[in-house]
């Protein structure tokens, strides 16, 4: 645990612990601000971003002796990963409507509803009549939190009409986040061993989705243009991200809880990164108002955890 007490009864804190935790908030708080940032469209975005996840998957193989499983577990961790790159798919094409600042609490909120839906009704979680009233109110200080993220102090037609979109196809692209961390439970495959099939999975969803962009499009193939392997470098962000939050929530370092809740503040550096970076500007009231919004999202994240 990050907090932990000496042979005296004193508490400590393990440094080492809190600075595994903090990365994911650096890797997928910077994952979506990178990717916008090096360019192209929502097709170059994912193949590139799954060719880096995909090559430091196999680097982190080769390096722990990690095997490639077989049956249940590679089925399940391989559709897992279809699943996630299916889902960012539908996140990069939000980004063009939104941009990222207000897309990407929008997601972790749909995230957190649809990980806390699937514990309580399938696993079990929150099985007491308390605990069921305190989650699903957490549930709605998220869905609140995420509506003043997207707040804007000057609404037109057409920023409505697009973050209406977008917030329908976040929606939808919530299934295959869903399926990329439910997938694997199926097989009960631990986290290190389906990283591999995750990352050939989300290959394979940005491969079929580029053939697909290649043969109904009138532009250049993904596949020649230069910006798509640009964003290998992306990739790593979002595998290096992923790489420490499995390491974080193991239980001699923060455990499953802290270590969740640790990862979900990266929608407070993605969001921010995207406003001072990216121009996705705000009003000063707009930006208390998310802020606030921020708050209320990873405060509620933190009770649904705790329950």
């Amino acid at each position: 645990m990050a907090l932990r007490f000496n042979d005296e009864g004193e508490v400590e804190l393990n440094t080492t612990a809190i600075l595994v935790g903090l990365g994911p908030l650096l890797g997928w708080g910077l994952y979506p601000t990178i990717a916008s940032k090096i360019g192209g469209k929502p097709v170059n975005q994912i193949l590139g971003s799954t060719l880096g996840t995909l090559i430091f998957a196999l680097v982190l193989a080769m390096i722990k002796g990690l095997a490639l499983p077989s049956g249940a577990a590679l089925f399940f961790s391989v559709l897992s990963g279809i699943g996630w790159g299916t889902a960012q798919i539908i996140t990069f094409h939000s980004f063009t409507l939104i941009g990222s600042s207000k897309a990407m609490p929008i997601t972790t909120a749909f995230q957190l509803l649809g990980a806390s839906l699937w514990g309580v009704f399938y696993l079990g979680d929150w099985p007491t009549a308390t605990a069921k009233m305190i989650g699903f109110t957490a549930l709605a200080v998220i869905i609140l939190g995420a509506w003043m993220t997207v707040w804007s102090e000057h609404k037109t037609p057409e920023n409505k009409s697009a973050l209406t979109k977008a917030v329908v196809l976040l929606a939808v692209g919530e299934i295959g986040y869903w399926l990329y961390s439910a997938a694997p439970q199926q097989a009960k495959i631990d986290g290190m061993h389906a990283f591999l099939p995750q990352a050939i999975g989300m290959v394979l969803a940005a491969v079929v989705y580029a053939i697909m962009m290649t043969v109904k499009g009138k532009e250049r193939s993904p596949f020649v243009e230069a910006v798509s392997y640009k964003q290998v470098f992306s990739g790593f962000f979002f595998a290096f991200a992923a790489l420490t939050y499995l390491i974080s929530a193991q239980p001699d370092m923060n455990g499953l809880a802290t270590g969740f809740i640790l990862s979900q503040t990266s929608v407070v550096l993605a969001t921010l990164t995207g406003i001072w970076f990216l121009g996705q500007k705000k009003t000063s009231k707009e930006m208390v108002v998310t802020v606030c919004g921020l708050v209320l999202i990873l405060g509620a994240a933190a009770v649904t955890v705790m329950l």
